[in-house]
């Protein structure tokens, strides 16, 4: 498998990033070793709080959730999923599929033997997320779900049927879209950062793959692997809450779905953030610190 790796010097001075990195690897199996970037802040010893992102962003999406999370005694692990951020980005769009990327990570949540985890889960963040939730759930011990879910090839919306249609034959990614999914402002030296890990659309194809591989299509090749996880998710009786944003047109009822399947989710306090998108970091970060750190408190 060849791979890419982002130059460090991409990652120079980013607005409202000052945070170290920490790496780890994995190994594929066809022997090939990925280097897996995450971001390690607060005290070493406390149980983490594990932030993971969605397509097409990285850690950079929590810089102003950390910070808060930190001062308030948390230890804060954002991770990179591989072919986005800091992580290592093999180099054909072939090379990535659903069961590789829970592979990939749930290597990197084994090897650094993250246990007691918060998961805090958006997007590719969640299904990925969940499905290791699914098959560790003894490392974690409660979980937050924001604008993600777990597809099982029940059929596409009409953005979902946009969507993947659209990423299918791109050759580069659409970074319009990225702005589409929020309701914040990005200045230019935060869209600077969000395109960063990328200096080529070469690059890139890790997230051009994500659409095609969300397993809404019957015939998808993530769908048993999705239908397993859901599956095993119902005897989750560990907290379980959904922070969804009221404008996200991406996992819309989701959330629903979730808190009357996973049993861990009745009787927790669910919300809905008026006008927050999809990308609900950028547009309520102070609103999910919050529900974060009532969230650990109360359970």
């Amino acid at each position: 498998m060849k791979v890419f790796r982002t130059p460090d010097d991409r990652f120079t001075d980013l607005p409202g990033f000052p945070f170290a990195p920490h790496y780890a690897t994995v190994r594929d199996a066809d022997g090939t070793e990925l280097r897996i970037h995450y971001v390690d802040e607060g005290p070493p010893d406390a149980d983490p709080i594990v932030l993971m992102h969605g397509n097409p962003t990285w850690a950079y999406l929590y810089r102003r959730m950390i910070p808060p999370l930190v001062a308030a005694g948390r230890r804060v692990i954002a991770v990179d999923l591989v072919g986005c951020g800091r992580s290592d980005k093999p180099a054909a769009k072939a090379d990535y599929t659903l069961a590789r990327h829970c592979d990939w990570m749930a290597q990197w949540l084994t090897g650094l033997d993250l246990r007691r985890v918060t998961l805090f889960c958006q997007d590719w963040g969640g299904t990925i997320g969940l499905y290791l939730v699914s098959l560790h759930p003894e490392r974690f011990d409660r979980v937050i779900a924001s604008n993600t879910g777990l597809p099982i090839g029940e059929g596409e919306s009409d953005f979902m049927k946009m969507w993947v249609g659209m990423m299918r034959e791109a050759t580069d990614f659409p970074w319009p879209m990225l702005e589409q999914g929020m309701q914040a402002k990005l200045s230019p030296g935060e869209i600077a950062a969000y395109r960063a890990p990328f200096p080529t659309n070469a690059h890139e194809a890790g997230i051009i793959s994500f659409p095609t591989l969300i397993a809404v299509q019957p015939d998808n090749p993530g769908v048993p692997l999705n239908r397993e996880a859901w599956a095993r998710l119902a005897a989750f009786d560990k907290p379980f809450l959904t922070v969804f944003g009221d404008l996200d047109p991406v996992a819309r009822g989701w959330d629903k779905r979730a808190q009357a399947h996973i049993p861990g989710a009745a009787g927790q306090a669910h919300a809905n953030i008026p006008g927050a998108s999809h990308f609900i970091q950028e547009d309520a970060p102070a609103e999910l610190v919050d529900h974060i750190l009532r969230f650990v408190d109360v359970t």
